[in-house]
């Protein structure tokens, strides 16, 4: 999970984005420096911690991964603010190394394929359109819950019918320096291991 801190462009404030929705229909409840947002129907979407530095010690700016111990000292910000919301949020990585095993034809679009592909503590079914997806291959996965670099959220979907549970990704789509122009994912060497966190 990623949390986003923006002092040049924002201001000091640290934004922790839960779910998407309608800004037209949300809720705003202070809490000392925080600011808790929900829909009228009460389903949390987020929270805006102002006076941000002054709270956490924040090298980094932009996209910041969210540690258990990042975490821990915003727990301790919300009891002390008596806030007691349990903050239990998914840190496990988003982006991982995956191995696809199996590659078929998707029923109802040939363009399509439907790939299995292990990501260490699970195989997950992706349907992919990249023309050069196989068996076989190391590739990177975009798990249910990754934000990408375009600020897409990765969701379970349906693609023409069929369950598609996280996205194979290209260097363009990583945002990586000089991905190759031509459509493809981004197959990767043997020295990575399914399952294992791709940093970028």
């Amino acid at each position: 999970m990623d949390v986003f801190y923006n002092p040049d462009g924002i201001g000091d404030v640290l934004l922790i984005p839960i779910k998407d929705g309608d800004r037209y229909e949300i809720e705003h409840e202070k809490f000392g420096d925080i600011t808790k947002i929900t829909t009228k129907a009460g389903d949390i979407l987020g929270y805006n911690i102002f006076q941000a530095s002054e709270h956490f010690d924040l090298k980094e700016k932009g996209k910041i991964k969210l540690t258990e111990s990042f975490l821990q000292e915003i727990k301790q910000l919300f009891q002390a603010n008596n806030l007691s919301d349990p903050l239990d949020f998914d840190l496990s990585p988003k982006f991982v190394v995956g191995y696809v095993t199996n590659k078929g034809p998707h029923e109802n679009a040939d363009k399509l394929s439907v790939c299995q592909v292990d990501v260490g503590t699970e195989t997950l079914q992706i349907v992919c359109g990249a023309p050069n997806i196989d068996a076989g291959q190391k590739v990177v996965v975009a798990k249910v819950g990754a934000t990408m670099p375009s600020g897409m959220k990765i969701k379970a979907s349906e693609l023409r019918g069929v369950p598609s549970d996280g996205m194979i990704c290209s260097q363009k789509e990583l945002g990586l320096p000089n991905a190759p122009k031509e459509k493809g994912i981004y197959v990767l060497d043997d020295s990575y291991s399914a399952g294992e966190e791709f940093v970028f």
